[in-house]
């Protein structure tokens, strides 16, 4: 590529007078050129560098924490101290920024150790509110008859309910898979409505699903991933069930949660315990949160992974989600989901 950019540059100078283009497209070839030499070489000290291969080839490096970049650019660390500078306070606030006291998922990456942390209690009645369910009979994340397992679960419970469903995965992989699963069973029927990421845009599926059984239309479910998994509000009774396929842990060949697993090691520390976990822990919360929005509502919330009861981290990360009641058998998530449907 550095080979490559650096002909092209050397051709589009000879051309560089004809036009102002090739002026700027000269500047862009030995800009790219430059580039790709410097990746050539180590990173940054705290970085790691990856290669991304898709439809496009991407150069990555990315920062292991914001520590550093937070200390100098937003709190002036470094800077000479101004006596007739007025002081400025920072303020950080979330419904998931840590699963522990001290709040360190977000305040360690961010070089916050000595920040005043505040918890505030939540002004939702979660016992009342809402319920937990975790299927304890149930095939392993592991085992390839889960996710067709989550569909079968999702399908008994859409159809009690009318929809007001939505179904967060893990993977791209269960996404699609309990998608057409669901689209099987209730297209043309006139029942339920079934939305998928991906099929229309995502600012359309959330208008959607918020209208839900109105003007005699049929309810909705929605199967999505990722990005649906926080910042999505769906307030009321068009939302009485948030299903989750697996434990959301980060996807341990990603280059970056690689790269920050080796420096928790190489420092005596367990990247399980004090990466992984956290990370789940924290996403689980905001997979959760999409249920209960208001003061008036209520639901359930189904986790299709018995490791969440079974295992001690899965008690951790228990904890870190909402006092919601549990449900201790299928008989009990049944008599809930007859509740919801009244």
């Amino acid at each position: 590529m550095e080979a490559a950019l650096d002909k092209a540059a050397e051709g589009l100078a000879t051309v560089s007078e004809i036009a102002p283009d090739f002026v700027r497209l000269h500047e862009r070839a030995a800009l790219l050129a430059q580039r790709v030499r410097g990746f050539v070489g180590d990173p940054a000290a705290g970085a790691v560098r990856w290669l991304d291969v898709a439809t496009h080839l991407r150069l990555v490096e990315s920062p292991l924490d914001i520590a550093q970049a937070v200390q100098q650019k937003l709190l002036k660390k470094d800077a000479e101290p101004d006596p007739e500078a007025v002081p400025r306070s920072w303020i950080f606030t979330s419904a998931t920024l840590g699963d522990d006291a001290r709040l360190s998922w977000f305040t360690e990456p961010c070089g916050l150790g000595e920040a005043e942390v505040l918890r505030v209690a939540s002004p939702f009645d979660y016992p009342s509110q809402a319920a937990l369910y975790v299927p304890r009979q149930f095939p392993k994340p592991s085992d390839p008859a889960h996710t067709g397992a989550v569909a079968a679960l999702a399908q008994r419970a859409i159809a009690r309910l009318g929809g007001r469903t939505m179904v967060l995965t893990t993977t791209l992989r269960a996404l699609r898979a309990i998608g057409e699963q669901l689209q099987a069973r209730f297209d043309g029927s006139g029942e339920v409505e079934v939305l998928v990421q991906g099929q229309w845009p995502k600012r359309r599926l959330i208008e959607r699903f918020r209208e839900g059984a109105t003007d005699g239309r049929a309810g909705c479910v929605l199967v999505a991933s990722a990005s649906f998994w926080e910042g999505v509000d769906v307030p009321g009774d068009a939302l009485e069930l948030v299903i989750i396929d697996k434990l959301p842990f980060p996807p341990p060949g990603d280059p970056l949660v690689e790269a920050r697993g080796q420096r928790l090691e190489s420092q005596g520390r367990s990247p399980f315990n004090d990466y992984f976990v956290p990370e789940a822990a924290v996403a689980l919360k905001q997979g959760a949160g999409r249920l209960i929005r208001r003061e008036t509502d209520r639901g359930l919330l189904v986790v299709c992974d018995n490791r969440l009861v079974t295992m001690g981290y899965g008690r951790r990360i228990l904890s870190a989600l909402p006092p919601m009641r549990r449900l201790q058998d299928e008989a009990e998530f049944e008599d809930a989901l007859e509740a919801l449907g009244r």
